[in-house]
């Protein structure tokens, strides 16, 4: 529950405002882009229905991470109120998980995403259309001067948006460090932190990210708990 108010407590930083391949995109605290000249929110990774995922494979875990990752979304698309919404894929855990999706959660999904242009990109845990539930499914979608897909293209793609790595980035010094989610960028494309509650991350020096941003320009734009710092790559630790 701490997690989960810190998390809330972040609606109270400010976006950040960057431009990629000529449009206006804020990154959101709350681990969510806006593109406002299209009444747009961008959400990746939910991972909605891992624990339960997790259970039927005999492996535990807190069986709260669908509720407290539903009550985050919500937020955010209160604060934005958007009119269309893309999820980066690996929007449910594995390709059971709309389908067992319990009524509770399916309900207060379908509230999310009713009266909004929806869609679900396909992600690797989720590549089918999620069972029961409404919005479109594509393998990737353009909108303005920008490309939504779930995992990043490994040739230089201007205006990519997507998601699966979920990037974090360490930053240290004084003896200590820190390491948080954040929006990984050079200004010509973005990866996008990773939104579930229970799903974690991966260093952006890692050298699955190799390759995928030209490093003189590449940023981690940091989400903090009282704003998101934009620190350059060379500048960030391993780890």
């Amino acid at each position: 529950m701490t997690m989960m108010l810190r998390r809330l407590r972040r609606v109270d930083c400010e976006p950040v405002e960057i431009e990629l391949n000529g449009e206006a995109v804020l990154c959101d605290p709350a681990g969510v882009i806006v593109v406002p000249e299209h009444d747009l929110l961008v959400v990746s990774d939910l991972h909605l229905e891992k624990g339960a995922a997790f259970a039927r494979r005999g492996m535990l875990l807190p069986p709260y991470d669908t509720a407290m990752t539903l009550a985050l979304l919500e937020s955010a698309l209160e604060r934005h109120r958007p009119k269309q919404v893309i999820c980066l894929g690996d929007s449910f855990h594995d390709r059971h998980g709309a389908a067992l999706m319990p009524a509770a959660f399916r309900e207060t999904l379908t509230r999310l995403m009713a009266g909004r242009d929806w869609t679900w990109i396909a992600g690797n845990h989720d590549p089918e259309p999620p069972a029961l539930i409404g919005g479109e499914t594509r393998q990737e979608r353009a909108v303005g001067g920008l490309v939504f897909r779930h995992e990043p293209t490994p040739a230089p793609r201007a205006g990519e948006i997507a998601g699966h790595l979920h990037p974090v980035a360490r930053v240290s010094g004084g003896g200590r460090s820190t390491r948080g989610a954040c929006f990984a960028t050079d200004g010509s494309r973005l990866v996008m932190p990773s939104f579930g509650v229970t799903t974690g991350g991966l260093n952006v020096l890692d050298r699955a990210f190799h390759g995928l941003f030209r490093l003189e320009a590449a940023k981690a734009y940091v989400i903090g708990t009282s704003r998101i710092f934009a620190i350059g790559f060379a500048a960030l630790a391993r780890g």
